[in-house]
């Protein structure tokens, strides 16, 4: 085993902390750089936010040892939190009261990481060569070599644009002032933003339907509060979820609610609905499918765009990155997580086996390692990190070893055709096999069959 080696952390948020945790269980030392002004930043900018998922999935086991001596109770496994609630209970005392508060920089955003004397093309003897990590504190540059690196560092302040080609919509960047992306605050913080407002929501993911939810609820308090949902498909029912087939019950409930809302008519639903250009006009902002004449609009005080993020890669020019070119994740990993694929409720438990990039040390974790797929599960993070940090130390047995039971999270679907429940065509995650979208794919390829039928 090897020990005694420094790796850097990108990120303090729940799986950078986690990541940290075993690195130190390892008898490693872990250095976590966090751009924001405190450990887990991204998580408070939706701490108003309710999980999907409860509170037994969304502690790690070995952040739960660290926490342990210095008195920390664990919430109740059942109970779902919010981000302000993940933020008290688990991620400040874990940062704060913890030895990984002395092991946490805040404020340090890195710009750059490569190989200490090694270009990205020259190869001979990089493998030896510690990895290089510039950073700014406000103190000006900073640099920090380390023997592996886990970045960590997400995909929030990397939102998608409203665009449907996934490029800016003509003039999005001119009317930011009143455009928000991913989920805001509705009924607290950004109440007076959409008070008596007409506001379109653009997206189909939870985001999306919890952000409407949200505004319906406070067009009941405040008269002339309007929801519009702007849909890029044709069929709003597909956004509606698995309900009571979902394992994660708070997520079908979500969907089922929203069904509800939008049967009743309030809220206005626009589908096939493909932003292509907004514009500013007397105060308001005109949202069209065109940029010329022709095409469908809405004019609307305020726009909501999420359509989910996408990872930021502008300081990983140096790193040799395998990523699949579409999904923008590690391509052992892309296959299994491809929503043009599938969109069944489980992915395979994985670890430093499919995240690590080529040359030894460098993994992509958390949510970032999923590119632009939208089916992470923090728990999924945790197992990552686990996996990398054994990896890192040497113990390749336990880097290889799945530690991770996996909820069955909806209906299984393939290309957006309805198959059965989770657990009927899945069966649940596969184990082994890396080709495999689920455990009944997986047993039929080891019997000889090109696969279940469900991809």
């Amino acid at each position: 085993m090897s020990t005694g080696k420094t790796v850097a952390i990108i990120g303090a948020g729940p799986v950078g902390l986690a990541a940290a945790a075993h690195v130190l269980e390892r008898g490693m030392m872990p250095v976590v750089l966090e751009a924001g002004s405190a450990p887990g930043h991204s998580v408070r900018q939706w701490r108003h936010v309710q999980l999907f998922s409860p509170w037994e999935y969304n502690v790690d086991k070995a952040a739960a040892r660290l926490l342990a001596p210095a008195g920390w109770k664990s919430p109740d496994p059942q109970v779902y939190p919010t981000g302000a609630e993940l933020l008290e209970r688990y991620i400040e005392p874990l940062a704060t009261k913890t030895a990984l508060r002395d092991m946490i920089r805040t404020n340090s955003r890195v710009s750059a990481i490569g190989r200490a004397g090694f270009d990205k093309a020259k190869t001979k003897g990089r493998e030896a060569a510690p990895f290089e990590i510039r950073y700014r504190n406000g103190k000006g540059p900073e640099t920090l070599r380390a023997d592996a690196v886990i970045d960590a560092s997400g995909t929030w302040a990397s939102p998608n644009p409203a665009g449907a080609g996934g490029l800016p919509a003509i003039g999005e960047p001119e009317s930011a002032a009143r455009i928000a992306y991913g989920m805001p605050d509705v009924l607290g913080r950004d109440r007076a933003r959409y008070a008596g407002k007409t506001v379109a929501v653009l997206g189909a993911g939870h985001s999306a339907i919890g952000t409407l939810i949200d505004l319906t609820t406070l067009a009941l308090q405040v008269p002339g509060t309007r929801p519009i949902w702007l849909l890029r498909g044709t069929d709003p029912a597909k956004a509606f979820g698995g309900g009571a087939n979902d394992k994660l019950s708070a997520r079908g409930e979500l969907g089922a609610h929203f069904a509800s809302l939008v049967g009743s008519g309030q809220v206005q639903v626009e589908a096939g609905f493909s932003v292509a250009a907004i514009a500013q006009a007397d105060g308001r902002l005109r949202i069209a499918t065109s940029s010329a004449c022709c095409g469908r609009s809405v004019v609307v005080d305020e726009l909501v765009v999420a359509t989910g993020f996408r990872p930021d890669l502008s300081f990983l020019g140096e790193i040799r990155l395998r990523l699949d070119p579409a999904i923008e994740a590690p391509v052992a990993l892309a296959p299994l997580i491809d929503p043009n694929e599938h969109s069944c409720g489980t992915v395979r438990p994985h670890g430093a086996r499919e995240l690590a990039q080529d040359g030894a040390g460098f993994y992509l974790a958390g949510i970032k390692s999923y590119g632009r797929a939208p089916t992470f599960l923090m728990i999924t993070g945790y197992e990552q990190v686990r996996s990398i940090a054994a990896d890192i130390a040497g113990d390749k047995e336990a880097a290889a070893r799945v530690e991770l039971e996996l909820p069955e999270t909806g209906v299984c679907t393939r290309g957006g055709v309805e198959s059965g429940s989770a657990a009927g065509c899945c069966g649940g995650p596969a184990k082994e096999e890396s080709s495999a979208c689920c455990a009944a794919d997986e047993t039929a390829k080891k019997a000889g069959s090109p696969g279940c039928g469900c991809s």
